[in-house]
């Protein structure tokens, strides 16, 4: 997976290896997290090894940390179980790092009135 040149200086030779195969798969389908994607496209993506991205991807599945459906995989949305995981920490934190935080009150502030025509209402 790539960095930014402000990452490559700033962040330790540390830091910078303890980002695992795993982890980078993690990290970009949170990233991705409105998405599915196929082991092929994910290894692209992050210029790893298809072969490490399919086990790194089992792994985390066993874990419950992702989801698989035919060919496709995405992120879990138990956020609890995400927020459990030690490498998630890492990966929100280099993420944070590399583009800052989101602002929720931000997002907040530019969501529509109206809820999306893809909702549902109960009423």
């Amino acid at each position: 997976m790539s960095i930014d040149r402000d990452t490559f200086e700033n962040t330790s030779e540390d830091e910078l290896v303890d980002l695992s195969v795993p982890d980078q798969v993690l990290g970009f389908l949170v990233a991705n997290e409105e998405r599915a994607f196929k082991a092929h496209e994910i290894a692209s993506q992050i210029g790893v090894d298809e072969g490490a991205v399919s086990t790194a991807l089992s792994r985390l599945k066993g874990r419950d940390l992702v989801e698989h459906k035919a060919t496709y995989w995405a992120v879990t949305d138990d956020a609890e179980r995400l927020e459990g995981y030690s490498g998630y920490e890492r990966v929100t934190a280099l993420f944070n790092e590399q583009f800052g935080e989101e602002d929720k009150e931000a997002w907040r502030e530019h969501a529509p009135e109206e809820p999306h025509p893809s909702v549902e209402d109960d009423q």
